[in-house]
């Protein structure tokens, strides 16, 4: 098992300029981190008018996570395959890019989103997941071949409240049916759609590929400044309508010593990196986390 972070937990760091990527490395780095995660959310590889490719920025960053020890392990994208036509054509084109950007980054995996995080809740029936799905797995099963093209593995991830829990995550994953295609497992987000994070880890051990690590609080009664999708930080509801806000990796309300005691014991041994999305201070979070999650995986 390689533990690590994702450079999500810095993204406040980053964007506020506090802190560049390449530091962003140099603090995984001497906080233990031995693998890290990019989300290009406060930075970005690309020039946003022309789409091209900044292969110099890449080479830096590179270069960057290989003297400092860091192994780069993923690349994460938002996306929505629930779309039609031209626009679904368009996503998809896009999502290609993103997955030259990971190849150029010399990344073994990129994960993808296959429907709007932000997707009303009214549209999340179970009756509208089997009309979708169909949709959804046609563009990952040509997303993930074109990934394999390119040396790259395409994950998805529970997220959200539409393509998230065990059920819809496994037929998701067995419509596609790629060998190239798996499964990044979210412990914390499986939480917003109200399912147990150790049973889900149990149950979708064997089809991971990689493992966000991230603790919630939770809320029954309404504390006050929830939102519905405002999760950095704020609080906002689970698909059950409880309240939710990201906490601190084992000073929130999730069990995390079951959670990496169901992943251990699974036989689970690849990438694990920390998802801190919650009020406190980032660089202060993210360091107790790891610190947290090293110290829960020796013992469980």
């Amino acid at each position: 098992m390689k533990l690590g972070i994702s450079s999500y937990c810095l993204d406040r760091e980053i964007e506020q300029g506090r802190m560049t990527l390449a530091e962003a490395i140099d603090w995984a780095a001497a906080h233990g981190a031995q693998c890290m995660e990019l989300v290009p959310f406060a930075f970005r590889f690309d020039d946003p008018a022309t789409g091209k490719i900044d292969t110099q920025a890449i080479a830096q960053v590179k270069k960057q996570a290989r003297d400092a020890g860091v192994e780069l392990c993923n690349y994460s994208v938002l996306a929505d395959l629930c779309r039609e036509g031209e626009a679904q054509r368009a996503e998809i084109d896009r999502l290609k890019h993103e997955i030259d950007i990971a190849a150029e980054l010399g990344l073994p995996r990129m994960r993808h989103d296959v429907c709007a995080f932000r997707r009303p809740q009214g549209q999340n029936t179970p009756r509208d997941f089997e009309r979708m799905l169909p949709r959804m797995a046609e563009a990952a099963r040509e997303l993930t071949q074109y990934g394999c093209s390119c040396g790259v593995q395409t994950l998805i991830e529970n997220h959200g409240f539409f393509a998230n829990g065990s059920d819809r995550v496994i037929r998701i994953l067995d419509l596609v049916d790629d060998d190239n295609y798996g499964l990044l497992l979210d412990t914390g987000n499986v939480i917003c759609v109200d399912e147990d994070p150790a049973i889900a880890a149990r149950t979708l051990a064997p089809l991971c590929r990689m493992v966000h690590l991230k603790d919630f609080y939770i809320r029954t009664r309404d504390p006050g400044d929830s939102t519905q999708f405002d999760c950095a930080g704020s609080w906002f509801r689970s698909r059950g309508g409880r309240y939710l806000r990201g906490a601190i990796l084992a000073q929130g309300d999730l069990d995390i010593e079951e959670t990496l005691s169901a992943l251990k014991h699974s036989e689970y041994d690849g990438h694990i990196v920390i998802e801190f999305e919650g009020m406190e201070d980032a660089r202060y979070a993210t360091s107790v986390g790891l610190h947290n999650a090293r110290r829960i995986w020796d013992q469980v």
